[in-house]
């Protein structure tokens, strides 16, 4: 628990209930065209925004501790920031820096891996997610393993192969599986034999999360380990084939599929091997990662143990220790909101369905699993329905609120947070006409829920961790226009944005300041962000924030 205590505030405490409410993956833009969150009908929302007013808050780049302001925010950096009232350097931006400083090379772990199959003659293999999304990996993560292992003797790799469509253009596998052919066939001149083995979309293997469908995980390691899956000369066979047998399909659904040469795969994970999972990100990246590392233990799915040497890219959960080794040290973040209001005896309430939950406790907590203080602290999960998001664009949002409503009603909770995901997980698959939907269920469930709040003598802060439903359509980075399909369709926008997100503080009794308003922000120089959103918090709490944490965004 943090030796740091809150002290009393310059505002007086609330006495009923606050709550916040992460509406995940709905930013603010002025482009209507693809505007899921424009086009839909929001009459929630709007009076929300129209009564309250709301301010835009940066959610993606530096603002949330990625590399540039070019790389989009995601849930996962959105919670920690959410949650920590502080911007801490984030994965991509730690895993650059240890590779441009040499830090990844003179670490034990790296050379763990290497000394491992030197001895052995096996390959050193590397799975993970090939794009330039930045949001759970980066090929340029990839390609600068693959030149050292080769500068380091490592006379044989493998690289399996998971294609994106999600955080990059839908149908885009053919891009990055060239530029990895190039820099393999750079490598193999030099006498070395380094190949794709295996691969197959994101949202079918390898890449599950929060337990949600073990056997995307088990079809992952039917095809890396056991070579086991449709067979093709090549990744990019693989990829036209795959596409011509299911018109319409995007690269994260795509199925799994294997590489083989005379008949027999040319890439097993077999014992000896050394593997390393390259994403960066730790929600995708636990299951395959306890796959490897559990032993007899294990109990995913039904599968023979292999002896091999495994590492992440980071460590995925460092409550659990998963995976034990790793090449990257993951952000240190300490005295986060959460742990702040445990120490100093405020019960708090925390809800999502299951595709989001782990981002309102353990991202939100500073990358800890579990409550500070179980006494004080519940998490209540909602069931995720196992079927396509577009399917059911409603997603859980009313048992969500149906919860929350109850736990909030016992009078034991003076501060509640909340994930209602259809705006990103709909949003995720293109379908505009579903992703509106989503909203629109999404704006329902809310409106239930600030009327309970009202009723309650409440408050709420509303506001999301990045932005995606608002921006359906890919557009050209100069002009701004429409990109269009062969058929003269709009190309569908499946991955995250740039555009700020919505803070609105819900106050329908006046029992708290207002925000500040943009122009006040702006004479004195700040540049509102998902960080301000905890010391605001903890003020309508009556606390003082940390002197380490930004400042409050209240009058």
């Amino acid at each position: 628990m943090s030796t740091l205590h809150l002290r009393k505030g310059r505002l007086s405490p609330l006495n009923h209930p606050l709550i916040t409410v992460v509406m995940d993956g709905v930013g603010l833009s002025d482009l209507r065209e693809g505007n899921a969150l424009s086009m839909a009908y929001t009459p929630t929302l709007d009076s929300l925004f129209d009564t309250y007013g709301t301010l835009a808050l940066s959610a993606h780049g530096s603002a949330v501790g990625l590399p540039s302001e070019g790389d989009m925010g995601n849930s996962e950096v959105g919670h920690n920031t959410l949650g920590a009232g502080r911007v801490f350097e984030q994965g991509a931006s730690l895993v650059q820096g240890a590779i441009q400083s040499g830090a990844l090379w003179d670490g034990d772990t790296w050379a763990w891996l290497v000394e491992g199959v030197k001895r052995s003659g096996e390959p050193m293999h590397w799975v993970g997610l090939l794009s330039d999304g930045n949001v759970h990996s980066h090929e340029d993560h990839l390609y600068a393993m693959l030149r050292q292992a080769a500068r380091d003797g490592v006379a044989k790799g493998r690289v399996h192969v998971l294609l994106d469509g999600r955080d990059v253009s839908e149908v885009s596998a053919e891009l990055y599986l060239e530029r990895l052919e190039r820099v393999l066939a750079e490598l193999n001149a030099s006498g070395l034999d380094y190949r794709v083995a295996s691969g197959g979309g994101r949202m079918t293997t390898t890449m599950d999360r929060y337990e949600a469908d073990w056997g995307m995980v088990e079809r992952g390691w039917r095809a890396h380990v056991l070579g086991e899956g449709p067979q093709f000369s090549s990744a990019l066979e693989a990829l036209e084939s795959l596409r011509s047998a299911e018109p319409g399909v995007i690269d994260q659904f795509l199925p799994p599929f294997v590489i083989t040469e005379d008949g027999a795969p040319v890439g097993q994970i077999r014992d000896g091997a050394s593997v390393c999972f390259f994403n960066f990100r730790g929600d995708r990246a636990l299951e395959i990662t306890r796959a490897f590392e559990e032993g007899e233990s294990f109990e995913g799915f039904h599968r023979d143990p292999v002896a091999v040497r495994y590492a992440g890219m980071m460590q995925y959960d460092g409550d659990l220790k998963l995976p034990q080794r790793f090449l990257v040290e993951p952000p240190h973040i300490d005295e986060s909101m959460g742990e702040l209001l445990a120490s100093a005896g405020v019960a708090q309430f925390a809800c999502s369905e299951t595709q989001k939950f782990g981002h309102v406790t353990y991202f939100w907590n500073g990358n800890r699993a579990g409550a500070f203080d179980p006494k004080l602290e519940r998490y209540e999960e909602v069931p995720s329905d196992d079927v396509p998001f577009e399917q059911r664009p409603w997603m859980k949002a009313a048992e969500i609120v149906d919860v929350t409503l109850g736990a909030l009603q016992s009078g034991g909770f003076p501060y509640a947070r909340i994930n209602l995901a259809n705006g990103d997980m709909v949003g995720h698959t293109g379908d505009l006409r579903a992703t509106i939907l989503a909203l629109e269920s999404l704006d329902l469930s809310l409106s239930r829920l600030l009327k309970g709040v009202e009723r309650l003598g409440g408050v709420a802060l509303v506001t999301a961790d990045h932005g995606n439903a608002e921006q359906m359509y890919e557009r050209d980075k100069k002009s701004g226009a429409i990109l269009l399909n062969a058929n003269g369709s709009p190309k569908a926008l499946t991955s995250h944005t740039l555009n700020p997100v919505p803070l609105t503080l819900f106050d329908p009794h006046g029992k708290a300041p207002k925000l500040l308003h943009p122009d006040e922000l702006a004479r004195e120089g700040i540049k509102p962000g998902l960080a301000h959103v905890a010391a605001t918090t903890l003020e309508l709490l009556g606390f003082a924030p940390p002197s380490t944490y930004e400042r409050s965004l209240l009058r």
